[in-house]
């Protein structure tokens, strides 16, 4: 009886194996129209008498309400000359980054069809890690100089934490977000456990969109910190049980376990060692399990409320 179990267990893993390399080679198949503009080249050889064209070309970037002579200075600031430079280092192409958003938008094509593909255009930001992608209907705008790698000397002084999400390898991952937030609704309810599931949502948006990222990747965690989550996922989902954490309005519990931060609060001694926004990385899983279990599409996944998506899922933690 076992064999029979694991061979139809093995059968079943084949089938689904064929079936996922049969869409992946017709979305590969999707035409995308993929147009990248470099501003950030643009207004690094821009001169003031060049100004104008570019303002005309790129109206949406200069508010109106700065006069022409602060753009000519920001042209000639040290650090934005220091900055240009550093973009033009580390991306004297965009052949890396365009590959992966191409798959992205063929991907978000296939699954989101009625979607606009939107323009990408490059920028600095005087590294702004807090946008370094929006989405804004027909535009996607990169700050390529909040992508310059965890260890470049220009992030000296910015937190660990946030330097991690300072890597190439996270563009793809960020527009994708981006694009999800797009798409899911905010949390219907103040519990911790429905702000599990929304950012689960995103996650889980991200596994269709991109699954030539590794789950680190689309985490924006490091190797080491995905194997944290899996060895203990059992005993952080015991912690949020034990202390009728799921169903708490509490705040506090989002800044604790889903917000990014040099790690998640347990108020234990294990804190040092446990990789941030945990709360994010459980609700993934509850998301992936109900959308196992149940024949759903993914524009009714994003629609069903959490306590329905939990209840479903019947989520059992890996021990």
């Amino acid at each position: 009886m076992l064999k029979k179990v694991l061979f139809y267990c093995l059968f079943a893993s084949l089938l689904s194996c064929a079936e996922d390399d049969r869409k992946e080679k017709e979305i590969a198949a999707i035409p995308v129209d993929l147009e990248v503009q470099r501003f950030d080249q643009r207004f690094a050889n821009a001169t003031a008498d060049s100004l104008p064209a570019l303002k005309k070309e790129f109206s949406f970037l200069f508010p109106r309400q700065y006069p022409d002579i602060l753009w000519v200075q920001k042209m000639e600031d040290t650090i934005q000359l220091e900055l240009n430079k550093a973009v033009a280092t580390q991306f004297p192409d965009l052949k890396e980054t365009e590959d992966e958003l191409e798959q992205l938008f063929q991907h978000i094509k296939y699954y989101f069809p009625e979607r606009n593909i939107p323009k990408v255009i490059t920028l600095t930001s005087d590294v702004d890690y807090r946008n370094q992608v929006v989405w804004a209907d027909s535009l996607l705008l990169v700050a390529l100089d909040t992508y310059l790698g965890m260890d470049h000397p220009l992030y000296v002084g910015v937190q660990d934490y946030i330097k991690k999400e300072m890597r190439k390898e996270q563009i793809a991952v960020d527009a994708a977000e981006a694009f999800a937030q797009t798409l899911v609704p905010g949390p219907s309810s103040r519990s911790f456990l429905a702000h599990m599931v929304y950012y689960g949502k995103l996650l889980y948006l991200k596994d269709i969109l991109l699954p030539f990222k590794t789950e680190a990747q689309k985490m924006t965690y490091l190797p080491e910190e995905l194997a944290w989550a899996e060895a203990n996922e059992d005993q952080i989902w015991r912690y949020f049980v034990e202390r009728e954490l799921l169903y708490s309005s509490d705040s506090d519990l989002q800044t604790r376990f889903l917000y990014p931060a040099p790690f998640s609060k347990f108020f234990l001694e294990l804190d040092a060692e446990a990789p941030p926004r945990l709360g994010q990385y459980l609700g993934w899983q509850i998301v992936r399990q109900f959308m196992e279990k149940n024949d759903v599409s993914v524009e009714e996944m994003i629609k069903t409320d959490a306590e329905s998506i939990f209840n479903k899922s019947k989520y059992k933690p890996r021990k």
